[in-house]
């Protein structure tokens, strides 16, 4: 059985307390329910070497531990057992000496959100479908007090644990992760900093999922959102067919100008664009890690600048907003 009873203790010395009123109930649900693959994956982080890492280094790769803390056994242990978590999606990681070249180079990612961000020193931060968590520990290192991650994700909650049960004890105590939806939560307006990167596009109503977001955070914080856009102006939204680049659940992309417009009409302020970026199949791609189909698959052969379905190549933008 998953234990939460650390992360509650924390949320109730916390500004969120009252998040527990619904989050306790959910979290009982979920144990209650486990995934299928749940049970064989807790059993993968009880087998993990008991090491505890002296050195820590949360920069581009999150690196846990020197090789030579480590014995070439228990890294290799330690490989098998990590590769059982697969797929890797977020990262990169380091963790003694074993290197987790994941799917996505998140770290190309917060070097474009990073410089656009409000001072972190101090603050509460939550992150909404934070995958394994490599952005909650960037978060840190910009000096998060505390930071919180909420993904309904199972895998990534085995991984985030994974990671941070070989990391030294006190920053073991300054990173949270529930695996619920924002459908779940209340309207706390607490956070200092909101993120949501790469969720957006996956709702059915985006309008209702910024103005969840928006119910998160303090009067006077910020959000910082991260999603596929279209080129176009103020009025440019594109729902694509069934699938866009081979992903299901993809409903609405907007122009970054509509999405700012929509972020306007909400009641958000000093929305700024901050970024516009094309994906690569550098940033995107299959490893060792991720072995499955990735960016390049989803492109058409012959023309880059398309998905295989003929819409065009994702780009991404990073868009700014205060309450």
């Amino acid at each position: 059985m998953v234990d939460f009873s650390k992360e509650l203790a924390a949320l109730l010395d916390s500004p969120h307390a009252q998040w527990l009123d619904t989050l306790a109930p959910q979290l009982t649900a979920f144990k209650n329910n486990p995934h299928g693959n749940l049970k064989r994956w807790q059993r993968v982080l009880q087998q993990l070497p008991g090491l505890t890492a002296e050195h820590l280094e949360l920069s581009d790769t999150i690196q846990v531990g020197h090789s030579g803390e480590a014995s070439d056994s228990d890294r290799a242990r330690l490989t098998g057992l990590l590769q059982q978590l697969q797929p890797w999606r977020k990262g990169p990681f380091n963790l003694f000496g074993v290197s987790i070249d994941t799917e996505w180079r998140s770290d190309w990612k917060w070097q474009r959100v990073a410089p656009h961000l409000d001072d972190l020193n101090g603050r509460q931060v939550l992150d909404v479908g934070c995958g394994s968590g490599y952005h909650l520990w960037r978060m840190l290192e910009a000096g998060a007090d505390k930071v919180w991650g909420i993904d309904p994700g199972e895998l990534f909650l085995m991984q985030f644990r994974a990671v941070r049960q070989l990391m030294p004890t006190t920053w073991q105590q300054r990173a949270h992760f529930f695996p619920v939806g924002i459908e779940h939560m209340p309207e706390l307006k607490s956070f200092d900093t909101v993120f949501s990167m790469g969720v957006l596009y996956h709702r059915r109503s985006p309008v209702d999922f910024l103005q969840q977001l928006k119910s998160l955070i303090r009067p006077g914080g910020q959000l910082v959102l991260e999603t596929i856009v279209v080129d176009g102006d103020e009025t440019t939204v594109m729902m694509p067919g069934e699938r866009y680049a081979q992903m299901r659940n993809v409903w609405f992309l907007p122009s970054a100008k509509a999405l700012s417009v929509w972020l306007e009409r909400l009641g958000f302020k000093d929305i700024s664009i901050v970024d516009h970026n094309t994906t690569s199949t550098k940033e995107q791609r299959r490893t060792e890690w991720m072995t499955g189909e990735s960016l390049a698959d989803f492109l058409d052969p012959n023309d880059a600048k398309k998905t295989i379905e003929g819409y065009q190549t994702p780009i991404r933008a990073v868009i700014t907003a205060r309450v």
